[in-house]
């Protein structure tokens, strides 16, 4: 750890009194984790936010805390939370520590998937002890969310010496921790929108066909089918796999993206991407016969370079809204 946290410093983790604490951003992620810490007996005391959407939400959540500057919250807290967007956080700490808003023996605490500690190095240097909590959750900005982290995993990076306070803090607003090494970040981090994210993109993508095939609730179908297709795959891995590309049924693929060219050409990229990605794990997992996978990937790859498949198809730029500036994000810790 940095030598420039004192003794006294470190002493901040074993305090018996329950904490004040302030949030640096009322996104959906920042109100829900003070909420909970209140349950476990700390006091909110302090939250800034700027959108009419933050000021809803903290109002809600932390109801008679006051909104004031990112400045202030520091200032009345001992414990801060900083939910900004990723890109936001680094300039944020090197602000508040060059403006001198950081206390020495303050815990400062980011929510960030993607950094691990290094991040609060400014903050450190101010003498703040850094902590990287991440929920490994999708969040609403509702009061659902602060029941959901009961038995949710958070993704924990702090200097040894603040471990058992950082797993603490997690275990108080019912949560597991897990250990993340600080190189480990960002690859934790892909793997968690790798799933979660795109989880959300596919589903709603697929009630969308299904309303065009004349579907009246296609919630209500999907519900089962995901959640024991869900349930399969976190026990059973590629073992779990199933369905055309599996089989190598490369008549009824080429049928699927000759239908999907014609109602909904926008997904014709996303579906061809993600059967290449099946075929691969299918074959080698020997689900996926390698005299049916030929004919296989030989459909996906007429479609790849078709002027309808993969390249062009949607006419976007390719980031189907998921650019980190907004203040949702499953698993985003904002």
């Amino acid at each position: 750890m940095n030598a420039s946290v004192s003794k006294e410093s470190l002493d901040a983790r074993d305090r018996p009194a329950r904490l004040t604490v302030g949030v640096v951003g009322a996104g959906r992620v920042g109100p829900a984790l003070a909420a909970s810490l209140q349950l476990a007996g700390h006091r909110p005391v302090a939250v800034s936010g700027v959108s009419d959407a933050s000021v809803r939400r903290a109002a809600a959540l932390l109801p008679d805390v006051p909104l004031v500057t990112p400045a202030e919250v520091l200032a009345r807290a001992e414990l801060v939370l900083l939910t900004v967007p990723d890109d936001a956080l680094p300039g944020l700490v090197e602000g508040l520590a060059e403006t001198g808003a950081v206390r020495p023996g303050q815990l400062i605490v980011h929510t960030s998937g993607r950094y691990g500690t290094k991040v609060l190095d400014p903050a450190l240097r101010a003498g703040a002890l850094p902590l990287a909590l991440h929920p490994a959750m999708t969040f609403t900005g509702s009061s659902v969310d602060v029941q959901r982290l009961a038995g949710c995993s958070f993704g924990v990076t702090a200097p040894e010496e603040l471990r058992l306070a950082a797993e603490a803090l997690v275990i108080e607003m019912g949560g597991e921790p897990e250990w993340i090494a600080e190189e480990s970040r960002p690859l934790y981090h892909a793997a968690l929108a790798l799933g979660a994210n795109h989880l959300i993109t596919l589903v709603a993508q697929s009630m969308e066909l299904l309303q065009k095939a004349g579907v009246s609730a296609p919630d209500r179908m999907l519900g089962p089918l995901l959640g024991a297709a869900l349930d399969n795959a976190l026990r059973s891995g590629d073992a779990a796999l199933t369905g055309p590309v599996a089989r190598g049924d490369a008549g009824t693929v080429a049928a699927h993206i000759a239908e999907l060219r014609r109602h909904a050409p926008q997904a014709v990229a996303g579906y061809v991407a993600m059967a290449r990605t099946t075929a691969d794990r299918a074959l080698a997992h020997g689900l996926l016969k390698p005299e049916f996978a030929e004919d296989l990937l030989d459909v996906l790859s007429d479609s790849a370079n078709t002027g309808n498949g993969v390249n062009g198809a949607n006419g976007t730029d390719g980031t189907d809204g998921m650019d980190g500036t907004d203040e949702t994000g499953p698993g985003e810790g904002r």
